[in-house]
């Protein structure tokens, strides 16, 4: 919604402001402490180094990819976005897609440059926790993220609750019991989830090497080895190779990518700081 992208604007010129204004422990002279907010000044301490790194190796590049390649997948609000269109058309719906996922990342890129500019080698999963907790802006932000987040629910949660009846209703009619009760039950799965994990990156990891892979590249290409018929073209014909080949390195980005996240589970580096 537009109250959503309102708030998340927010989020980001606050992060590019807080930047700003913390500045670098290590660039500023004692005179200039000495004038500084003594909870600002805790923060900054955290920075050990004030130089950028543009490329970093180490166990927390297992969480990069699939987080990425979760933040791209909006395949089920394709169809309940399309249905709201003026004039429904391919050529709208792609235009709209364009512009949403164009801006998204224009957005959040921006939001994750300042935030790392701002702790670079510091910076943890969830970076409003390196804030003040007593600092007005960031509350203000916390709110705004929260509001964001809580209207996107019922988005999200449409097409989950509508394929669920489906798959496990198909013949039975409309009933608002079962309809509140499914969505009850979700939402308890959630809130579950969310107090059960310790880092939403944990989640967002999992999510993006499951369902990123699969919605991408390896249900795709099992619906075209399955719906294009060999008499048109043969299992063996470069189309179908091509998306057999797309189909696995889906599998193999999924086996990977659980795989280092499993064994930074194993090994407690989950928990660390990274970037």
């Amino acid at each position: 919604s537009g109250l959503s992208l309102t708030c998340m604007l927010f989020f980001l010129i606050s992060v590019i402001y807080k930047k700003f204004q913390l500045g670098c422990v290590m660039s500023h002279n004692k005179t200039a402490l000495e004038g500084e907010d003594p909870l600002d000044l805790s923060i900054q301490g955290l920075n050990s180094s004030c130089v950028a790194q543009m490329f970093t190796v180490d166990s927390q590049m297992s969480y990069t990819v699939p987080i990425m390649a979760f933040a791209f997948v909006c395949h089920p609000e394709v169809l309940p976005i399309y249905t709201e269109l003026c004039r429904p058309s391919q050529h709208r719906m792609q235009a709209v897609a364009n512009v949403s996922i164009g801006a998204m990342f224009f957005m959040y890129g921006l939001t994750a440059t300042f935030g790392y500019l701002t702790f670079y080698s510091s910076v943890e999963a969830e970076m409003l926790h390196m804030y003040s907790q007593e600092d007005l802006l960031i509350l203000c932000v916390r709110l705004a993220v929260l509001l964001a987040v809580t209207l996107t629910v019922p988005v999200v949660l449409f097409p989950i609750r509508r394929a669920l009846q489906q798959l496990l209703f198909p013949s039975k009619a409309f009933s608002w019991p079962r309809h509140v009760a499914i969505a009850l039950i979700l939402l308890v799965l959630v809130n579950v989830l969310v107090i059960c994990v310790p880092t939403i990156r944990d989640i967002f990891g999992v999510i993006g090497s499951t369902s990123a892979p699969s919605l991408i590249f390896i249900l795709p290409s099992i619906f075209y080895l399955r719906i294009v018929p060999s008499e048109v073209q043969p299992l063996f014909s470069w189309p179908k190779i091509q998306a057999l080949c797309f189909g696995t390195l889906g599998v193999l980005f999924m086996a990977i990518s659980l795989g280092f996240m499993f064994a930074n589970w194993a090994t407690g580096r989950s928990h660390m700081s990274g970037h």
